[in-house]
């Protein structure tokens, strides 16, 4: 494996990358978990209520950990922007988390909170993922383009002057 790893330096990187992204996770999961069944326990509060509840704080854990462990090698575009894009993927991953639990909750007809528990925190949260890392690599922590792509801050050199005389 090491060798494969070493003649494939990018596939390398996207496995550390995904082997963060899912420490990180798995932190922020059990952060959702505990406040979600918390809410669920303690309250008449509606099973979505409790879910966004918990997903909410689980948002708060995963940003600071993607921002600056798992995603921290990449290309810095501003922390407000950074901050409002992450917010946005995952209001969107937090809806396809919501979706699930309602589709179960009011058309499969399922209650409690194990039901909410294997829609939302299982099916919800699984598809919510594979949704969050897709677009945490390309919109949220962009690659960085490196030096002379014309992408990147700084200037663009101007491919028709020729720098060797002057």
């Amino acid at each position: 494996m090491r060798e494969f790893l070493a003649r494939h330096p990018r596939v390398a990187g996207l496995a550390a990358e995904v082997g963060k992204f899912g420490s990180v996770g798995a932190l922020a999961y059990v952060v959702q978990l505990a406040v979600t069944n918390l809410v669920w326990g303690l309250s008449d509060l509606p099973l979505l209520v409790g879910q966004v509840v918990g997903t909410s704080c689980a948002i708060a854990v995963a940003f600071v950990g993607n921002r600056f462990w798992t995603f921290r090698d990449r290309a810095r575009t501003g922390y407000g922007r950074e901050t409002f894009l992450f917010l946005v993927m995952n209001g969107v991953g937090m809806l396809i988390q919501v979706g699930c639990l309602g589709f179960a909750v009011y058309v499969l007809g399922w209650e409690g909170q194990l039901a909410g528990n294997i829609a939302g925190n299982v099916v919800g949260v699984g598809l919510g993922t594979l949704f969050r890392f897709f677009s945490y690599r390309t919109w949220v922590f962009p690659p960085d383009p490196g030096p002379g792509s014309g992408s990147g801050p700084g200037p663009t050199p101007d491919p028709t002057s020729d720098q060797r005389f002057g």
